[in-house]
């Protein structure tokens, strides 16, 4: 089959690779309907993420036709058309069972590669390095799910393939980010990001009953997106943000300020120069002014939610979190809790993913899509890929 493979730091090539095959009872291979970009791909195409290998097959973003089925399925069969969060999961152990997806026991392959740096190992993602479980990713034709009838969710008649697909990651991580912050009546949530995922945690932030939405970013288009989901904007190179946030909140700051940027993260100013130094000579892989940022505006008493994938940060002002008594609360997505209830919400119309496909590639065409998606040309916001 083809597939998007990575070779080293920006050097994407499509390859032809062995088809994926049933490893064990409860696998499914999946025939890939769509995949697409997500903003933590940049970390590994940059190169800050570490054990990727040559040849690994990107891609961790997806929804599909089932075509091949191991003997203990139950709950899915072939050609069912379903969407899979890209956190594999086994739905038995302790972690989730207590609806803690991406903090799997069991779906990790190869914890002694993270158990030195996180302690105990995380679930396994597709396509997001060895440290990760080494699986392949969703850019192919063809992708091996494991534990399907925990991570396969059937797609209703009334949601369109691209609406599914963003079901994946990108809506369950930003509706994990909103309900974080334990929305109240007549709160204020600020976003940091606008993209992907920024953009459904502040569609996740309304359907939660937020009374107002506030969007940073610096790209006019996604911009435009937040404010027709509703959000007021803010450009973070036109105005200093906190006390922009100050103003807007009557100088309380925001209920909750979620993170939907992560590890490179424009800026301004000597903070931002200093980042930019030591991420390219390795010596932090974190720029952190987003962050740094929510940490800064949120108010007293507070609460943030970090979407971000981080790893290493300088200068992280924990003294600012303790002495305003803010909740901090982050993981990686759960996106098995979250799908069917998201389903729901897009099927109604509450909740638009589509909105977020602006650019169609081939698979063949897909590094082109990356470039694009990494430089943010054409107004680019997600390139979906079409195997």
């Amino acid at each position: 089959m083809r597939a998007l493979c990575w070779n080293g730091v920006n050097d994407l090539r499509v390859e032809t690779v062995a088809d994926p095959e049933i490893l064990n009872p409860s696998d499914v291979i999946l025939k890939v309907r769509l995949s697409t970009t997500c903003g933590s791909d940049l970390h590994l195409i940059d190169g800050l993420i570490p054990t990727m290998r040559e040849g690994d097959v990107l891609g961790h973003e997806f929804m599909g036709e089932i075509v091949e089925v191991g003997h203990k399925v139950r709950k899915v069969k072939k050609g069912d058309r379903v969407v899979v969060p890209s956190f594999i999961s086994c739905g038995e152990c302790w972690y989730c069972q207590q609806n803690l997806y991406s903090l799997c026991d069991t779906s990790h392959p190869k914890p002694e590669l993270q158990e030195p740096l996180l302690g105990y190992p995380t679930a396994g993602i597709y396509a997001y390095s060895h440290a990760f479980g080494g699986y392949a990713g969703s850019h192919a034709d063809y992708i091996r799910v494991p534990f399907a009838d925990t991570d396969c969710f059937k797609v209703p008649d009334g949601v369109p393939d691209e609406a599914a697909l963003f079901i994946s990651d990108a809506a369950p991580t930003g509706f994990m980010g909103a309900d974080f912050c334990n929305i109240q009546r007549g709160d204020v949530i600020a976003v940091w990001g606008c993209g992907g995922v920024g953009l459904m945690a502040q569609q996740s932030a309304m359907i939660l009953g937020a009374e107002r939405v506030i969007a940073i970013d610096r790209y006019p288009e996604r911009l435009a997106k937040a404010e027709a989901f509703g959000a007021t904007t803010l450009d973070y190179t036109k105005v200093d943000v906190v006390e922009a946030l100050k103003e807007l909140t009557g100088g309380r700051g925001p209920d909750a300020c979620i993170d939907a940027v992560g590890m490179e993260a424009g800026g301004t100013g000597l903070q931002q120069a200093y980042d930019r130094v030591k991420q390219a000579l390795y010596m932090e892989t974190d720029r952190g002014a987003a962050l740094r940022q929510a940490m800064l505006a949120v108010r007293k008493g507070g609460t943030l939610s970090i979407l971000g994938v981080y790893g290493v940060m300088d200068k992280f002002p924990l003294g600012v979190l303790m002495n305003k008594g803010v909740t901090v609360k982050t993981a990686q997505q759960h996106g098995q809790a979250y799908v069917p209830r998201l389903l729901d919400y897009t099927q109604s119309g509450q909740l638009t993913p589509a909105a977020l496909a602006t650019h169609r590639f081939s698979l063949e065409e897909s590094p082109k899509g990356y470039d694009m998606f990494k430089h943010k040309e054409d107004g680019l916001l997600r390139a979906v890929f079409i195997p």
